[in-house]
């Protein structure tokens, strides 16, 4: 794989049972990368290792004035540096090639491990953590798959040498192949102190990212209750924490280091001290002392590469072990489904709380506990996050269903829908079923200031639908993106839309329209919303409360608000206090609550019509109008 090939056309099915495991996995799925990298390491390596015999045979061809051996030495040591920057170089470029395309191999698996968990992965990880993985810590893991190769081609070069130092001057061969290993595997006992301070200090970064995740998602809102300093004195402590830790192991690698430098130096000093005995006792010429000492100084070089795949390792360790985490993580039920794609059209039906959704209505669901609505509209979806009985379409379990079929069949939008960065035509560029324009829509979601707001801030877009949308919406309001995507929504015509307190941030006078554009534009389809807003309840045609996760009551607004005071206590935010003093007073005025909004409306229109009519009339018409007055 070549980094102009990717994306992967199947990045794989990793093997996420525990971080090693998933290291493991992501190597030998590189392998004829690594053994290229391998190939030209080898390369490179060797030939580093090659310049100490060289010159050790220059200086002993000075000594014995021989021009035939010192020419020989020349075009030894030219081939030697040519084969060192060709390997270099290309070990350069398979390694970075490694390492970019090991990356987008994790960063397409957890694409793909999201796009096909949804909303349930941020129930099972927090959102900083996932983007914690999808970013820094997929550097890491790339970095130690691309560190393997150039880590084994350092490894046979020194048994290379060592053993030919061995055959080339045993005297001192003897010392060089025991220093070697020891200088290779003295920082091992410091490893696993090493590690636990980098797993430490990984944790407290994550944590601070989640911090800094929250905070500015919530920065609107902190804004407006003021507690900006109060969030930013928990992320100035966090970061702290993070620093203290990030300092504890840079202690730490900084002693692996200095082991890493101090130790070839002892063994330089002990290879000259005994060579410069052998040399004076005759038993070795001054060429090889040369060449044996210039390769226990080359040696340094791949040495490095045993810090270097320590660090990697324990940087990344921790680093895969939260990605498996993701990648292990699974549906309660299997996407693939047990029966053929269809499309069923009928009543929803939830057998765990008896709530039915009869076909062709708008059904509005009452429930006290916004956690348990949010899961009881998931559920709706079918293909939940946590297991239960399955919704019935018709008769059809959705959990049967393969997921693209069940989604087609239902539609669900949770009470915090996301909108992405783009243009407005973008946005609502959705699967449908192309019975719903996109003015449609938008106008039953009354989206009309918004598409003005939306034009307001794009200057060169002529038209509504080619103004841009910052990221998740940010420069709207909480009321215009909550009607942006009920549009979106509306949009997709899905035989039954499951909507989850769509109207919970606009005012009382839109919220009546958008419930009267809702019911028109869903008529003769299934609607189910979530809601305690009387406004919307007054516009459904059957009222169903939830209680303790089974069906309580059903039927008109009006009348549970009168009948039923567990439905008053929801809708009303009525308190045992008030109950006892006269809970059916205020069942009354939440009973006109909804004609008071609808009577406001229609003023609005009143008011709006009159303006058109005045405005069509001319002058004359007018100062007729006041003298007959």
């Amino acid at each position: 794989m070549q980094i102009q090939d990717l994306p992967y056309p199947d990045p794989g099915v990793p093997d996420a049972r525990s971080g090693p495991r998933f290291l493991w996995w992501l190597g030998r799925n590189q392998l004829r990368g690594q053994l290229r990298s391998l190939a030209w390491g080898l390369l490179h390596f060797l030939s580093v290792s090659s310049l100490p015999f060289c010159v050790g045979v220059a200086v002993q061809a000075v000594v014995d004035r021989s021009g035939e051996r010192l020419a020989l030495a020349g075009g030894l040591l030219a081939l030697a540096c040519a084969g060192n920057a060709i390997g270099d170089t290309f070990l350069h470029r398979a390694a970075i090639t490694n390492w970019i395309t090991a990356a987008a191999r994790v960063q397409q698996l957890l694409a793909r491990k999201t796009a096909y968990l949804g909303s349930a992965l941020t129930r099972r990880v927090a959102a900083g953590e996932v983007v914690a993985v999808s970013t820094g810590d997929v550097e890491k893991i790339g970095w130690f798959v691309e560190a393997i190769s150039r880590f084994t081609a350092a490894a046979v070069t020194i048994v290379v040498v060592c053993v030919a130092l061995l055959v080339y001057q045993p005297a001192l061969g003897i010392v060089v192949a025991v220093g070697l290993p020891v200088l290779a595997l003295a920082v091992l006992p410091l490893l696993p102190r090493a590690t636990r301070r980098a797993d430490v200090q990984r944790e407290k970064a994550g944590r601070a990212t989640e911090l800094a995740s929250d905070t500015v998602a919530g920065l609107r809102v902190l804004r407006g209750i003021g507690g900006e300093e109060l969030f930013l004195d928990r992320y100035r402590r966090a970061s702290q924490d993070v620093r203290h830790a990030a300092v504890r192991s840079a202690r730490m690698w900084s002693l692996i280091s200095a082991i890493q430098v101090l130790l070839p130096g002892l063994l330089l000093i002990a290879v000259v001290w005994y060579g410069v005995h052998l040399a004076r006792e005759g038993r070795i010429t001054v060429g090889e002392l040369v060449t044996v000492y210039s390769s226990v100084m080359i040696m340094t070089y791949p040495l490095r590469h045993f810090e270097e795949i320590a660090m990697a390792y324990s940087f990344s360790r921790p680093s895969a072990k939260r990605a498996a985490r993701v990648l292990s993580l699974e549906r309660a039920t299997d996407a693939g489904g047990s029966r053929a794609a269809e499309l069923p059209a009928g009543d929803l039906y939830d057998p765990a709380t008896g709530l039915r959704a009869p076909s062709g209505l708008l059904t509005a669901v009452v429930c006290g506990d916004p956690d348990a609505a949010g899961r009881l509209a998931e559920r709706l979806g079918g293909h939940p996050s946590e297991p239960g009985p399955a919704v019935l379409l018709d008769g059809t379990p959705l959990d049967e269903l393969p997921l693209d079929s069940a989604r087609t069949a239902v539609l669900v939008q949770d009470k915090d829908p996301v909108l992405l960065s783009g243009t407005l035509r973008e946005l609502l560029d959705v699967p449908a079923s192309g019975a719903v324009g996109a003015g449609e829509a938008l106008a039953a979601a009354q989206c009309g200031d918004v598409l003005a707001a939306l034009v307001e801030g794009s200057l060169d877009a002529e038209d509504p639908l080619d103004a841009r949308i910052t990221e998740r919406g940010r420069s709207l309001s909480g009321g215009q993106r909550q009607r942006l995507a009920l549009a979106r929504s509306l949009i997709t015509d899905p035989e039954v839309l499951v909507l989850d307190e769509p109207t919970s941030a606009v005012d009382s006078h839109t919220e009546a329209r958008i419930a009267e554009g809702v019911r028109e534009l869903r008529a003769g389809r299934t609607t189910v919303v979530f809601t305690s807003s009387p406004l919307l309840l007054d516009r459904a045609d059957r009222v169903v409360l939830v209680h303790e996760g089974t069906v309580a009551a059903v039927g008109p607004h009006r009348d549970l608000v009168h009948t039923d005071s567990r439905y008053r206590a929801v809708v009303t935010r009525e308190t045992d206090e008030e109950t006892a003093l006269g809970g059916t007073a205020l069942g009354d005025v939440a009973a006109g609550e909804a004609a008071l909004g609808d009577l406001r409306a229609r003023a609005t229109d009143g008011r709006a019509g009159a303006r058109r009519e005045l405005d069509e009339l001319g002058l004359e018409e007018l100062e007729e109008i006041e003298e007959t007055a």
